[in-house]
């Protein structure tokens, strides 16, 4: 192992370019760091034209080329397929780039990973984020650290550039296993503001107002606020898609599973979740309060009641 404190002139590689990625990405070269990219997407470079990054051609040539590699990817299947897989990027970057992996995988995932790199004399940190796109715009994510410790308080530099607050939890997983309780909160807290608002629709309070005061309730999280004022607006442009949405909460009932754990109210609003990304529209986890508008059979542009059948049918069975 070599643990090297980060500084801005560390060479810095950055692979996954997508809501986060690229906001990412883009506060590091404002912050300094010599910043190479890659995506398998190119098109997603255009944002980056005349900031004084670099492109690279692929993992290999990227992994060569930096002292650290970040990457920040959709799924488990994107992470094992860069290091392990096509990208190969885990024997390309032999001992030359350590590794800080910002995807929200398996925790299993990111120890298999951070094992077979230790092996080759790598350091890798598993630092899951939360926040989404406007904190990861601004700066203000919230990271989750697993790894050595060492290692985390060497990239101290990367994290003040990206992040308002971070923190090391413990060996490798541990920063996922942190992000996969914390986005439970997320997603549940979601899907009760959106029973919320039904509930409230269908005893009868204005819109505007039951919008407006719930939101200046102590009962709203900060990250939740900013939520419940887009869909106010009927404002579902993605800024945490379902999709990825559904994707965590896959992983969060999957270790409960593994852990014999049950979660009755977090296997619930993961149906709920599932069933609006179903319909395949790129929009916010936030939608489940319009899907929950339909339970309470009220369309909410136009005010006007309706009957419909109920958009989602869950049942959660007792196990008293």
């Amino acid at each position: 192992m070599k643990p090297a404190k980060i500084t801005t002139r560390t060479h810095l590689g950055f692979i996954g370019l997508g809501y986060l990625g690229s906001r990412i990405a883009r506060r590091l070269a404002a912050a300094g760091f010599p910043l190479v990219i890659w995506d398998r997407d190119s098109s997603k470079y255009a944002e980056f034209s005349g900031i004084g990054v670099e492109l690279a051609s692929g993992p290999a040539e990227l992994a060569q080329s930096v002292d650290v590699v970040l990457s920040c990817l959709p799924d488990d299947k994107a992470v094992e397929d860069l290091y392990f897989g096509t990208g190969n990027l885990l024997a390309t970057a032999g001992t030359y780039a350590d590794i800080i992996e910002l995807s929200t995988i398996a925790p299993d995932t990111t120890r298999r990973l951070h094992d077979a790199a230790t092996r080759l004399g790598i350091s890798v940190l598993d630092v899951a984020i939360s926040g989404s796109t406007p904190a990861a715009e601004s700066g203000a994510l919230t990271l989750f650290g697993g790894g050595e410790r060492v290692v985390f308080d060497g990239a101290e530099a990367v994290f003040q550039a990206i992040a308002r607050q971070w923190f090391y939890m413990g060996p490798s997983g541990s920063g996922l296993a942190m992000k996969l309780a914390v986005n439970t909160l997320l997603g549940l807290g979601m899907q009760a503001i959106a029973e919320s608002l039904a509930l409230g629709t269908a005893l009868g309070l204005p819109r505007e107002l039951l919008f407006d005061t719930l939101a200046k309730t102590t009962v709203i999280a900060p990250a939740h606020a900013g939520k419940l004022a887009s869909a106010k607006r009927s404002d579902y442009a993605p800024q945490f898609p379902l999709r990825l949405m559904r994707k965590d909460f896959s992983l969060i009932l999957s270790e409960a599973a593994r852990h014999k754990l049950w979660l009755p109210a977090t296997e619930a609003a993961a149906a709920i979740n599932s069933a609006e990304a179903d319909g395949g529209r790129e929009e916010d986890f936030s939608a489940v309060v319009r899907r929950m508008q339909q339970e309470a059979a009220m369309d909410w542009t136009t005010q006007a009641t309706e009957s419909r059948e109920p958009a989602c049918s869950c049942q959660v069975i007792s196990r008293i």
